[in-house]
């Protein structure tokens, strides 16, 4: 820890972007370990799911859980429904995190936390800073087409994405030293690995947090076969141009309101769905903290 930096003060704003969102985990990490002080976190979809467990004290229970979530475990936790408005429900999930979390409300975090959802019928940005935790988090993950819209205080929200991928203006009249933004749509890298590999024998083993959670998924458990007439075809191209809108957004928002420091991740760092690569997207996320704010040698 460098005295440069010893309790400095941090507005941090966690963007969207699917599992690329598990590299905030690994930008907190580096920020705690420098002595950085986060004072407040505006979150957008992934970014509202970590910002908000951390703001929780809950994130080294989120971590050890989801660095040895499986592809299997994701297939479990995908309440399908095959629905008008959306392809999840989404209460596997929700469910799960509050088991792994508590359900805690907003104004009881130590840490100012907003989360940031659309509401679809105003066309319009909607800042939820009180209230449930999880309803924040369950409004603001609400992909279109993935997601069913969340239906919240007559507002009917989804995915804060949609309008705004990293949004800092909830940050503008923090008394903080640095607003830092975590863009999780910055363009594709191209010739270039952006992860490193991590091998199986790397992943978090089997822990009591691990199989408390387990063992609530187990009880959620659905026979999938009869759900394999769905068309994930065309939800994927739908997700595909999900994130090329908001690469476009973000680009724009950044331009306009640009952060005192910003943390690039490629769109292409990793899969919508692939949280079974936690361990590569958070030790990229530290990564990427280093190289925008590590002492330059």
């Amino acid at each position: 820890m460098t005295s440069a930096h010893k309790h400095k003060t941090v507005s941090l704003v966690l963007g969207s972007g699917g599992a690329r969102g598990l590299a905030h985990i690994g930008v907190i990490h580096w920020l705690r370990e420098h002595g950085y002080r986060i004072q407040s976190i505006t979150g957008c979809s992934m970014g509202a799911l970590v910002g908000g467990i951390y703001a929780a004290g809950k994130l080294d229970q989120y971590e050890e859980w989801v660095r040895s979530v499986t592809r299997r475990d994701i297939m479990a936790l995908l309440d399908l429904t095959w629905d008008k408005g959306g392809l999840v429900r989404g209460d596997k999930l929700i469910d799960t995190l509050i088991d792994l979390v508590g359900d805690v409300h907003i104004e009881d975090l130590g840490i100012h936390f907003t989360a940031v959802a659309t509401d679809l019928h105003s066309q319009k940005e909607v800042w939820i800073n009180t209230g449930r935790l999880f309803d924040g988090i369950r409004a603001s993950i609400a992909i279109p087409l993935l997601f069913t819209p969340f239906k919240y205080r007559g507002h009917v929200l989804v995915d804060g994405g949609v309008l705004n991928p990293v949004p800092i203006a909830p940050a503008f009249h923090d008394d903080t030293d640095m607003t830092l933004a975590v863009n999780l749509n910055a363009p594709v890298v191209e010739n270039e690995e952006e992860v490193r590999q991590v091998s199986e024998v790397e992943v978090t083993p089997a822990s009591p947090v691990r199989d408390r959670i387990n063992r609530f998924i187990q009880r959620w458990q659905q026979n999938m076969a009869a759900d394999a007439h769905g068309d994930w075809g065309a939800y994927e191209v739908a997700i595909q141009a999900f994130d090329t809108m908001q690469s476009s957004i973000a680009r724009q928002k950044l331009a306009v309101y640009p952060p005192d420091r910003i943390i690039e991740v490629s769109r292409n760092a990793c899969q919508l769905l692939e949280f079974n690569r936690a361990a590569e997207m958070i030790d990229l996320g530290y990564r990427k903290a280093e190289e925008c704010l590590g002492v330059k040698r």
